[in-house]
């Protein structure tokens, strides 16, 4: 069995201290005025970005509703805004989710699916894991028919670096339960999916 290897949680005052260290290492002084605040702000930044590591889906997904008087066709959830972050490269990440699922007789409230997509967001990502991290906690917390995830993102470690790509946006998936196996079923989220809503253009 592989031995887990347990990492020393850095102090406030450590982490600032590696923003000057970086500040210094690209070539500016951390010490003139424009950067004194720099690392307090950049580590109040990160406390933001990645908040997603101090929650927990079951939390949010706990509180479920049964009186929906029958209802247990797709309930879907389209362009839920997020901002991620690389693991490669600790750069943003930005796109939309689309998450549905199929209920087996209880609910959850909708502001409940897109703090999930938020949750698993702000941590440090791949898009083809946040996509299945998000996915897989609903189908384990909720415990519906099934669950569809579908993510679009553009990563800026393509747009802003390396190869400088502007207008590429990635597009993953996470199908489960009935969105998986049953063809119907799946079609009829596409179709859904394809529909724009008469909000849009209000």
């Amino acid at each position: 069995m592989k031995k887990e290897i347990t990492i020393p949680f850095p102090s406030r005052e450590e982490a600032e201290e590696a923003v000057r260290t970086l500040i210094r290492w690209v070539g500016d002084n951390p010490q003139r005025e424009g950067l004194m605040d720099t690392p307090r702000r950049v580590i109040d930044s990160f406390a933001e970005f990645f908040s997603g590591y101090k929650e927990n889906p079951k939390e949010i997904l706990a509180r479920t509703f049964e009186d929906v008087g029958g209802y247990e066709d797709i309930i879907l959830l389209k362009n839920i805004r997020f901002e991620s972050h690389c693991e490669h490269h600790m750069v943003p990440i930005i796109g939309q989710a689309h998450v549905a699922y199929l209920p087996r007789h209880r609910i959850v409230g909708i502001s409940k699916l897109a703090r999930t997509v938020e949750l698993f967001a702000k941590r440090l990502q791949v898009q083809e894991r946040l996509t299945s991290e998000i996915a897989h906690a609903i189908q384990d917390i909720l415990n519906p028919k099934g669950v569809a995830v579908i993510v679009e993102a553009s990563h800026q470690c393509m747009t802003t670096r390396g190869i400088h790509n502007v207008g590429v946006s990635m597009i993953t998936s996470k199908m489960l339960g009935a969105f998986k196996e049953n063809e119907s079923i799946k079609k009829e989220l596409m179709m859904m999916l394809k529909q724009l809503s008469s909000f849009s253009n209000s």
